[in-house]
């Protein structure tokens, strides 16, 4: 195979679970009658068709743990030990089935996450040393995971990725959409809503020994030695985003590059572009779904702009 076509393979199936074959649902969002929530173009589209969630994921899940509802689910329902990846390969085809995904497939597929939800319940210690219940799919859970998500694909695209359409606002007000869909009300619609309702759980937040032990897979996944120089890196970039309040509540400072003597940003860039490299400039999932598109429109999908439908 080659060291090239070795090295690829080991990436592909860091973001599959350790299977090397493209997944077939990937494929499947070909399928479908409508075009799907976000047109080709629109601001969601843009942001999560780039390399820049790659550092959104990792940001996400270093704000979700402080949340100790978030954590303490995560800790004990999760296999999160036994197979980091695994957690990231679900999460992904969410994501991908949302945005590339027919409306009745990204109904099906958020359906089939909230019934999940549901067997996910336990107590947990608040930020006040008090024991309380939670589910899964507590709304208040449910709003702190979007607005997380929401909130690292914004810093993650501001940092290390291009203009997005519509801006900042417009991507909050189509990501919403997603929140919707995982039965969530009144989901922010603006930048300044998300700042808003970020805000309101700072309360909530805290650092616990959950999230010192989710701190010590998340810095150092087990990947493939070809691979761990350029996590690092995405991790720096990850961390370097966060709020500073964030940061510190984590424990953690922006980490020092070593021996990679390029500044913060070049280096996240370089590194995105080796794994856009090792990818491919377009993912199976998105050309399926714009094949879909360009069947149920009868227009071409490529540079095709609009705007999210509600």
């Amino acid at each position: 195979m080659g060291i090239i076509g070795t090295w690829k393979t080991q990436l592909r199936t860091t973001f599959t679970d350790g299977d090397p074959a493209i997944p077939q649902w990937q494929f499947e969002f070909e399928n479908g009658d409508d075009a799907g929530y976000f047109p080709v173009g629109s601001a969601v589209w843009t942001v999560h068709s780039s390399m820049t969630p790659t550092v959104a994921g990792i940001r996400a899940l270093l704000l979700q743990a402080l949340h100790p509802g978030a954590m303490a689910g995560v800790h004990a329902h999760s296999s999160f030990r036994e197979e980091p990846l695994g957690r990231l390969a679900n999460t992904i085809r969410w994501i991908f089935t949302v945005t590339y995904g027919s409306r009745v497939a990204a109904q099906e597929g958020s359906a089939f996450v909230q019934r999940l939800h549901t067997r996910v319940h336990g107590t947990y210690v608040d930020s006040r040393g008090e024991e309380k219940p939670y589910s899964a799919a507590d709304p208040d859970l449910i709003r702190w995971v979007h607005l997380a998500f929401t909130d690292a694909f914004v810093a993650a695209h501001a940092s290390y990725g291009g203009s997005i359409p519509g801006g900042v606002d417009q991507y909050v007000a189509e990501w919403a959409q997603a929140g919707e869909l995982m039965g969530l009300e009144d989901p922010p619609r603006s930048e300044a809503e998300l700042r808003s309702q970020l805000a309101a759980f700072d309360g909530e937040l805290t650092a616990s020994e959950q999230v010192r032990q989710a701190l010590t897979y998340i810095r150092r996944p087990p990947l493939p030695w070809s691979q761990r120089l350029g996590y690092q890196v995405l991790f720096a970039g990850a961390v370097a985003t966060l709020e500073p309040r964030h940061r510190e509540m984590l424990g953690l400072r922006v980490p020092s590059l070593g021996p990679v003597a390029l500044p913060l940003r070049t280096a996240v860039r370089l590194v995105l572009g080796m794994i856009r490299l090792g990818l491919g400039p377009e993912g199976p999932a998105e050309a399926a779904a714009k094949r879909r598109i360009r069947r149920v429109t009868g227009a071409a999908a490529d540079g095709a702009s609009g705007v999210a439908s509600a």
